[in-house]
């Protein structure tokens, strides 16, 4: 059966969590310290989830400073990447350049002058699914999954002249990646029990869908429509041969601290190279809560079988959204979607980052009750 009513991973941190990572790195707190402080936070987002009535449940996210926990985006996540090989080095903005405020105003969220960078073959330092998803296993009664970055985001860790020599292209480099997820990552969820692995891609919405954007990374250097192909299908060697599991894929435009993002527009021109592709994936999560997404028509593209995780509400601000607008919506995508393939969740998560996203923990909450209340008014259960 389905899980109609999902969520894609991030919780909001809760103060006692972010004080207590402050002082670990600080000094002020043991490693030891911070794990049970950690132990406690990921107890109370399970209750959280499972009290809302979600058919599936993460960890919140909250053992990581940010969503992207393999190759981090600032150094104080060193100490817990999963993955050495990589250092920070003198680099212009990129794409932290293109991020919006919630108006639309360009948007200043990097000031550092150094950037991660992959320098050399990649190796494994930590087991990220022993230190994270075990405990939410162990300790949940809904079903678990286990989220983390799809090989394609790693595209902005390869730089032409600092990881040629460990990768002498970036799609090397991405395989690498691949390779690492599907044994690292997928194989160890799957000798823990767990069945749902799902693969963080904003990447496809974020570089493509808007024009600006894409201009901006042709400018770089970049040719797009060549990068689009290679990102799908490198995606999808990760769950080459795998059964048994429900493999997803998010992709959302940006969810920045503040409500910030980063791309407008339609998944039109992406959806013919990539939802194809995705030969190995059983569920796309996809974000279709503001006019910036676009229309549900692209899910034609769609695999025949493949579900459609509808992200309907949205986590950047806190106002609820109508329980019936929501269904309206979702019957609205069933016209190109068969029901049976659909199911519901917030578009991305509360916090992609420790600052997380400008709503409440009591706003957070009402969302996933609208959630399972919706999925359940659809799909009965």
């Amino acid at each position: 059966m389905p899980a109609r009513a999902d969520v894609v991973g991030s919780l909001l941190r809760p103060d006692y969590l972010r004080e207590a990572r402050r002082a670990a790195r600080e000094g002020r707190l043991s490693a030891s310290e911070l794990h049970v402080v950690e132990d406690r936070a990921v107890r109370e987002a399970i209750a959280l989830q499972e009290n809302a009535g979600l058919d599936v449940i993460t960890d919140g996210e909250l053992r990581r400073s940010s969503w992207v926990v393999t190759i981090p985006l600032r150094m104080e996540a060193i100490p817990h990447a999963p993955l050495a090989g990589f250092e920070f080095l003198p680099a212009d903005l990129g794409w932290w350049s293109l991020w919006k405020e919630p108006d639309g105003r360009p948007a200043r969220v990097w000031h550092e002058a150094r950037r991660p960078f992959v320098t050399k073959p990649l190796t494994v330092v930590r087991d990220i699914v022993g230190a994270e998803y075990a405990f939410l296993k162990a300790h949940g009664r809904a079903r678990t999954k286990f989220t983390i970055p799809a090989p394609s985001w790693h595209r902005i860790f390869w730089h032409p002249e600092y990881s040629r020599a460990a990768y002498p292209a970036p799609e090397d480099f991405l395989r690498a990646v691949a390779a690492y997820l599907r044994t690292h990552v997928v194989e160890k969820v799957v000798a823990l029990g767990g069945d749902y692995v799902q693969m963080d891609a904003p990447n496809y919405a974020q570089w493509h869908v808007d024009p600006d954007n894409r201009a901006a990374f042709e400018s770089w250097g970049h040719d797009m429509a060549a990068e689009l192909i290679a990102d799908a299908e490198i995606d999808d060697l990760v769950f080459a041969g795998i059964s048994g599991i429900t493999k997803a894929i998010h992709v959302c435009r940006g969810n920045a601290p503040g409500g910030r993002w980063l791309a407008n527009g339609g998944y039109e021109r992406i959806a013919a190279d990539v939802f194809p592709r995705l030969t190995n994936y059983s569920r796309l999560l996809l974000e279709f809560d503001t006019p910036r997404a676009g229309g549900f028509a692209p899910l034609k593209h769609v695999r025949d079988g493949t579900e459609v995780v509808l992200g309907l509400l949205t986590t950047k601000q806190g106002a609820l959204e109508d329980a019936e607008s929501v269904e309206r919506r979702v019957h609205e995508a069933a016209k190109t979607v068969d029901l049976a393939r659909l199911a519901i969740s917030p578009q991305c998560g509360f916090a992609s980052g420790e600052a997380g996203n400008p709503l409440t923990p009591r706003e957070q909450d009402a969302k996933l009750r609208r959630v399972a209340e919706v999925a359940h008014r659809v799909w009965g259960g």
